[in-house]
């Protein structure tokens, strides 16, 4: 039974399972009771349309033959012997397992059951085996049943011991075939559309929903740690790449016509949903476990494995930041700073809180990789895309560019949602949907007076930008404009939201920033959604779009012309702390700009910044700091005066920083300290620090 302890049971599985279960110590005739259900539940539980359907019938039948004892000794007054009911509570054990076995049949990948029938085989050998002996050590006599039920289970019991693993031809020979196709696909040849039907049809796949279907079973073995993922040497992701790929050959023509959102896909990793560039997707996916924004990487927005510290104090996976230094940057991607030194400090403390996340939510996480878990039917968030997985990929990414071009209205909304999607898993999907010249045809999708299809269409692009030679060939393409037309004036405010999320993520370079501030109306069109956007996501979007292009000077004074300092300072005491700390870390970045100070100045900052020393976030506490150093160091007599009416609660909460803050936050702290002493002597400092002890 070896094979059998690693199988996963899902939550509704395992509910019929105890539902099904006698007490822990039952009586004899609650345990009979309960085998006499057991035994009707497995006989209606269907066997397998694709795969071990010989097996599950053999097995089925056998147990439907049993019932009929059971069903005599639960209706008999006699009473049953202790050695029946040892006999009768292993079968009861074996008859779960064979359940558990054929839920796991039905409800599985057809094409993991193909590839591993020899393991599935072997798990129905196993169990029909000790079924058999289990019912020929019990004493039949003692039950004294009627002469047919004696005859019945008898020839039962024969055949339960005879039986032998068994495997069907054709399905051998299907998986050969399977087999043969998938090295095609590695080789980079493209299947006949004939010969991926025949498959799909005998697979029963008969329609884009089955693919999708069969996808999400495939992506919900890769998350079982019970499984290995290299059936046959292809991987779950090979498979997972090859039917979309099939879906998308057979099946596109289902998108003529249609007019609501059809595609089952569900939601997975990606720029939607995570870290500072976007939230959750709207569409209806199903819901996904989302880690916390400061456990993703800001350069690919993936959960970090090994998180490092760069020389600006700003954490990044180590991959990541190791691919984007030796790419020739030497700026930090998220500040936009020159980095000092490029000595990379592993982040233990991250590193121990992702891995404890990880473990609260049963999401894998180990030096293999980390793959984000599912809930309640949630799509897998990141399946690596190496071999078949890759050039199925290429193939698929090909044919949807073909048909966006080429479609009609209806089938470029439904592709554009599609290629949305798959833009959302991972690195090599986006590079691969770019290289097969998706950028420039999901442009004119852009000015679509449909809803749908420019959100899709520029949310798309959000999800490409990830990758940096995408964002070369996004700017290059003229994106920018029709991005920016979408923030001024999208349809739906996710699609606003998105735009500004895309802008974020595009203004990596100063080229970029520079760009941007000078088209007009953009900056002016992130500070309306920063009033108007949805209370998280919409002002968090918008924030750190303008927090990117801050980061170049000759932006800062078009940002306070747009009136952004007053709206940035009433969101401080915003309930979202990733808001707060946003909008703070903008003003930290204006106020290095005398228009910056002189807007703070006239928005009576001050009452403001207070309440965040010593409420806000350890970053928030930083950036006012920062803020109030700043400003104290303009000289203005308005601002020294507004300081020092707030001096007794700014020097307490100073000390609190000093002792509680970042390090940057006490460097800081500490100098705005000596500053206030110094502009007025009477501040009696031994006073205040008998006040904050």
């Amino acid at each position: 039974m070896a094979h059998l302890a690693g199988m996963q049971i899902n939550t509704r599985r395992r509910s019929s399972v105890l539902a099904m279960a006698p007490p822990p110590t039952p009586s004899a005739k609650t345990l009979v009771r309960a085998l006499v259900s057991l035994a009707k539940a497995v006989s209606s539980a269907g066997k397998p349309k694709v795969c071990q359907s010989r097996n599950a019938s053999n097995v089925i039948r056998r147990i439907e033959l049993m019932t009929a004892l059971f069903e005599e000794v639960r209706d008999s007054d006699r009473p049953v012997p202790p050695t029946v009911v040892i006999a009768f509570r292993e079968l009861h054990g074996l008859m779960q397992r064979i359940f558990i076995l054929l839920e796991e049949c039905r409800e599985s990948s057809s094409f993991w059951l193909l590839m591993e029938q020899e393991t599935y085989s072997q798990y129905f050998y196993e169990l029909t085996h000790s079924l058999g002996s289990v019912l020929s050590s019990l004493p039949l006599d003692l039950l004294d049943p009627s002469e047919e039920v004696l005859e019945q289970t008898v020839l039962v019991r024969a055949q339960l011991v005879r039986a032998r693993p068994a495997l069907n031809p054709v399905e051998l020979q299907l998986r050969e075939d399977v087999i043969d196709m998938l090295k095609l696909v590695t080789a980079k040849g493209a299947p006949s559309a004939s010969e991926l039907k025949r498959i799909f049809d005998m697979l029963h796949l008969l329609n884009g929903t089955d693919c999708e279907t069969e996808i999400h079973r495939l992506e919900e073995l890769s998350m079982e740690e019970g499984k290995k993922d290299d059936p046959k040497s292809f991987g779950i992701a090979g498979l997972i790449g090859f039917v979309r790929y099939g879906k998308y050959v057979l099946y596109s023509a289902e998108f003529e016509g249609v007019e609501e959102e059809v595609s089952q896909v569900r939601s997975r990793n990606g720029v939607e949903g995570s870290s500072e560039v976007s939230t959750s997707c709207q569409d209806g996916d199903a819901a996904m476990v989302n880690p916390p924004v400061e456990y993703l990487c800001p350069i690919t927005l993936d959960l970090m494995l090994d998180p490092v510290i760069v020389a600006t104090g700003q954490t990044y996976d180590r991959t990541s930041i190791t691919r984007w230094i030796q790419a020739g940057h030497s700026t930090c991607p998220k500040t936009g700073q020159k980095l000092s030194h490029k000595e990379l400090i592993s982040n233990f403390a991250v590193r121990s809180l992702i891995a404890q996340w990880c473990e609260d939510n049963n999401v894998p996480f180990g030096d293999d990789g980390i793959r984000r878990g599912r809930k309640k039917g949630a799509g897998m968030q990141h399946v690596q895309s190496t071999g078949v997985g890759l050039e199925a990929m290429k193939l698929t990414a090909a044919l949807l560019c073909q048909k966006l071009a080429t479609g009609n209205a209806h089938v470029q909304k439904q592709v554009a949602r599609e290629l949305r999607l798959l833009s959302k898993v991972g690195a090599n999907n986006r590079i691969c949907i770019a290289e097969a010249g998706g950028i420039p045809i999901l442009l004119p999708l852009m000015s679509s007076s449909d809803a749908k299809t420019q959100e899709h269409a520029v949310t798309t692009l959000l999800n490409l930008s990830i990758v940096e030679d995408n964002k070369r060939e996004i700017v290059a393409a003229g994106a920018l404009d029709l991005i920016i037309e979408v923030l001024k004036s999208g349809h739906t405010m996710e699609a606003r939201e998105n735009a500004a999320a895309a802008l974020f993520s595009l203004s990596v370079s100063d080229e970029v920033k520079v760009e941007i501030g000078s088209k007009f109306g953009a900056i002016p069109a992130l500070v309306i959604l920063l009033q108007e956007g949805s209370m998280q996501r919409g002002k968090r979007d918008a924030a750190t779009a303008l927090f990117n292009l801050a980061v170049y000077h000759g932006n800062k004074a078009k940002i306070i012309e747009a009136g952004a300092v007053p709206t940035l300072l009433a969101l401080l005491g915003h309930e979202s702390e990733t808001v707060a700390d946003a909008c703070a870390a903008v003003l930290a970045l204006l106020a290095t700009s005398p228009e910056g100070v002189f807007a703070l100045r006239d928005a009576t900052a001050i009452s403001m910044l207070v309440p965040l020393l010593r409420h806000g976030s350890p970053k928030a506490r930083e950036y006012a700091t920062s803020v109030l150093l700043a400003m104290c160091k303009s000289g203005d007599q308005v601002i020294i005066d507004d300081l020092f009416k707030h001096s007794t609660n700014i020097v307490q909460y100073l000390y609190h920083v000093l002792t509680t803050g970042t390090l940057r936050a006490k460097r800081k702290a500490s100098a705005l300290l000596k500053l206030l002493r110094s502009l007025q002597e009477p501040v009696d400092t031994p006073r205040i620090r008998q006040i904050v002890l």
